[in-house]
């Protein structure tokens, strides 16, 4: 599809018809019209990701909460740009979990979106929807993302989360696959649809955090005179009783390791 047929695509969608015939372009025929011209000027993934979730929190009805999952070549999924740093851990339960929305709706046989009305009372998915439910959103969409243009065209998902039950529907559901189609045709136009950009600043983020560990350990081993896996297994046993994640432990512990004797 071609950059002009997909201006004309958006000059369209969600358009109405005066007393004469003539299309009249809405609100939000006006903003996607806006986000093609985003995309279009976008030259990296990480680009074309941050307007999708920028554009599906201003313009899906009911989106509170905003994220793409990836799946890498070796299977495991992440989440490299969220509209908040909840929803990078609501996405990690399903990760961990092996199922949830996000990564239903990427697999490779996704039915091309899933949606919960009712976290509350979901049972597909209990690890997350508890989860979900514990930060205050009740239900969720996550609609298939294709960020590769040749083979293994590993999906991902854009995922919408909500605080009001009910909230995503169909109107939300339109937006949101409208808004995905976009993203998928824009990475898809990238010089880096490879994704080795996001690749590479998931690779960061975990060597980050794995610097951090190493810091905490080292802390532990000398004050305490533990060995490197028992100073592991303290952050750890430590992280799971304060619900507290194990690098944001770490990171405290390095930062304020005078302050916490107590540990």
């Amino acid at each position: 599809m071609t950059d002009e047929r997909l201006w004309q695509l958006d000059k369209t969608a969600f358009a109405s018809t005066d007393g004469s015939g003539q299309v009249v372009a809405g609100p939000l025929s006006e903003q996607f019209v806006e986000l093609t011209r985003l995309l279009l000027t976008a030259s990296t993934p990480a680009q074309v990701l941050q307007q999708i979730i920028d554009a599906a929190y201003r313009v899906v009805p009911g989106a509170d909460l905003v994220s793409v999952t990836l799946r890498a070549a070796d299977g495991t999924f992440h989440t490299p740009v969220a509209t908040e740093k909840v929803a990078v851990e609501l996405d990690a339960v399903q990760y961990r979990a092996g199922t949830g929305p996000c990564v239903d709706a990427a697999a490779s046989e996704s039915p091309g979106h899933v949606r919960s009305d009712d976290l509350a009372h979901e049972t597909r998915w209990p690890d997350f929807s508890q989860a979900a439910v514990r930060h205050g959103f009740t239900a969720i969409l996550s609609t298939v993302l294709l960020p590769e243009a040749t083979p293994p065209r590993l999906p991902g998902a854009l995922n919408i989360y909500s605080r009001r039950p009910d909230a995503l529907g169909p109107v939300a559901q339109d937006t949101a696959l409208l808004l995905a189609t976009h993203g998928s045709l824009a990475l898809a136009g990238t010089n880096a649809v490879s994704r080795a950009d996001l690749e590479a600043r998931h690779l960061r983020r975990a060597i980050e955090s794995r610097d951090v560990i190493g810091q905490a350990k080292g802390i532990l081993m000398q004050r305490r005179g533990l060995t490197a896996d028992e100073a592991f297994d303290l952050l750890r046993r430590t992280s799971q009783d304060l619900n507290i994640k194990l690098a944001e432990l770490a990171s405290t512990l390095a930062a304020r390791h005078t302050e916490l004797d107590g540990l």
